[in-house]
């Protein structure tokens, strides 16, 4: 059975992997409630993840991402449905 992911363990993940200088993970799932992918719990299944990361230097945005979306596979497999990815320049 799927699970509601929660904001807390995605900054975890991505700070592990990632070394963000600056993190900022939303739960956006409320404003999804009756949409495709949206759980009966409210929350947990649509996210938006701003970041910045030493490991983004040199890198494409579809490589960003895809450093993004890999650190975060286990929670797709979880049940996030939606992640809107930022990813800010570091100062």
């Amino acid at each position: 059975m799927l699970r509601p992911v929660r904001a807390t363990e995605i900054e975890q993940q991505l700070t592990d992997r990632l070394q963000p200088t600056l993190l900022e993970v939303l739960d956006e799932s409320a404003a999804h409630a009756g949409h495709s992918g949206a759980n009966a719990q409210g929350f947990g299944s649509h996210f938006r993840v701003r970041i910045a990361s030493p490991q983004f230097v040199g890198k494409s945005r579809v490589a960003r991402h895809r450093l993004v979306y890999d650190s975060l596979q286990n929670f797709i497999d979880q049940g996030l449905h939606a992640l809107v990815i930022e990813i800010i320049e570091s100062p």
